[in-house]
């Protein structure tokens, strides 16, 4: 038969799996509102009972009480997994839908004071001159509208440009972040790594790590692969950004305009400098896609197509209007007079200025009519109506702009939701119920009470066989 005294300090195992079992239950409870935290468990296991050989080893003996064996974390490699694949996709199609979302609304359509308005008030005014072509106010209210016209243009062009260095400069940042998440992914895989080599609980560091290869994902869409040691290899396009407790870090080339963007923007290693980082989701790789020049058919940046849009509508706009004006007659009896101009070395938008500076450099007729000879002014007037008008241009170019915001903006919230609903999947499993924690609490307190009462009954039985044997008779 077993030890008395054995028995004791099967009490005492009973006593430690349940302090251990209150102590990761309190955890739990002290971290219901921290983000990334994945709930834990104790494991424990029965100790067998001595093996025993002899002539006084007949019969059975009870086991020597439990181990704790270890403090498990609730987490799951696979849903974790999809929560990084579903917020690289969030995290690209979040960044293109905010960003053409702000392009759209720059362009102020339609409002009293978009181009599309200013376009209708400056061929109405062309009419006015055309009904009274010798007058001054009617010039005067052409030139205005023309030159607010022009104004809004290269304000429209401008307010891209802006954008597009905004974004650019946002780049860097995400670029930064990335790597500072590597680093801190690396340093947590070197302490991990030496935990698991001492036998000692990594539960809340994994968490943190997990927390920064899940914004990796959302930043450029890293995956993470498990290496036996305990440390985790992050791989963005295929190539590793974290090995081990050794990091890589990305820079984003290119200019901070563009007109100095050239061939535009990449994200490329910085230990090898010419490597492009090949990026398949994240919002970084979403910024880079939207900062890439204008290219033939719309397949380029739509930033940099919408300035190139508002150069080709002052192009237009410059071309058709020169051409008839040109046919006009001024004051002066003199022809082949430009209406606008564009200025050398700037894009169209931005250097569209207004020649005329009153009626008399306004060529309002052909020369053949008199003073009150409006035959160009009434052909200028007309080109708005017309197939090829830069209203229909400009109506082209904000339903285009406004069909890929809607379709982004679609898009954006699919993916969204795809990522809360891989989220809320991961928090199911791993996170901290108040509930079920306060029913381990309950339970655990009773386990210690248990384990109490049996070394307490222990104790009373020794202390019968210890100081009560031998009085007999006294």
């Amino acid at each position: 038969m077993g030890s008395t005294f054995g028995g004791l300090n099967t009490a005492y195992t009973g006593l430690v799996a349940a302090r251990s079992g209150l102590d990761v239950t309190g955890q739990n409870i002290a971290n219901v509102n921290t983000e990334g935290y994945t709930r834990q468990r104790v494991t424990t296991s029965s100790i067998e009972s001595p093996a025993r050989a002899g002539l006084f080893s007949a019969g059975v003996v009870a086991g020597q009480g439990v181990s704790v064996d270890a403090i498990a974390r609730l987490g799951d490699q696979v849903v974790d997994g999809q929560v990084r694949s579903a917020a690289a996709t969030a995290g690209y199609q979040s960044t293109r839908a905010s960003v053409i979302a702000t392009l759209e609304a720059s362009l102020g359509e339609p409002s009293t004071t978009g181009i599309a308005s200013q376009l209708t008030a400056f061929w109405s005014a062309w009419g006015d001159v055309a009904n009274n072509p010798a007058e001054s106010g009617p010039a005067a209210v052409l030139i205005g509208q023309a030159t607010s016209l022009a104004a809004s243009l290269s304000a429209g062009h401008r307010a891209v440009d802006e954008q597009w260095s905004g974004l650019r400069t946002q780049a860097d940042g995400l670029a930064a972040e990335l790597n500072s998440a590597a680093s801190q992914v690396a340093d947590l895989n070197a302490r991990i790594r030496t935990n698991t080599q001492l036998g000692v609980s990594s539960n809340e560091l994994i968490d943190a790590r997990s927390v920064l290869t899940e914004r990796i994902a959302a930043i450029a869409g890293g995956t993470v692969r498990e290496v036996g040691d305990g440390t985790v290899d992050v791989l963005v396009g295929g190539n590793a950004l974290v090995s081990g407790t050794s990091s890589r870090t990305v820079a984003v080339t290119g200019g901070y305009s563009m007109a100095t963007a050239g061939a535009g923007v990449s994200v490329e290693w910085a230990d090898r400098p010419g490597q492009s980082v090949a990026l398949t989701g994240g919002s970084l790789a979403g910024a880079v896609s939207l900062l890439q020049p204008a290219a033939a058919g719309g397949t380029g940046g739509v930033l940099a197509e919408a300035a190139a849009s508002y150069d080709a509508l002052a192009t237009q706009l410059a071309t058709q209007v020169n051409a008839v004006h040109r046919t006009g007659v001024t004051a002066d009896g003199t022809s082949d007079h430009d209406f606008f101009a564009l200025t050398p070395g700037v894009s169209a938008a931005r250097g569209l200025t207004v020649l005329p500076t009153g009626a008399a450099t306004i060529a309002s007729g052909n020369g053949t009519g008199g003073a009150h000879d409006s035959t160009v002014a009434l052909a200028i007037e007309r080109l708005g109506t017309g197939t090829g008008s830069p209203d229909r241009a400009w109506s082209a170019i904000v339903a285009g702009i406004g069909a890929t915001s809607k379709s982004e903006s679609q898009q954006a919230t699919l993916t969204d939701l795809a990522a809360t609903s891989a989220k809320n999947r991961q928090l199911s499993g791993s996170g901290v119920s108040l509930d079920e924690e306060n029913v381990n609490l309950l339970s655990y307190q009773h386990a210690y009470q248990g384990a109490a009462r049996v070394m307490t009954a222990i104790d009373e039985m020794l202390d019968t066989l210890i100081n009560g044997m031998g009085r007999v008779g006294r």
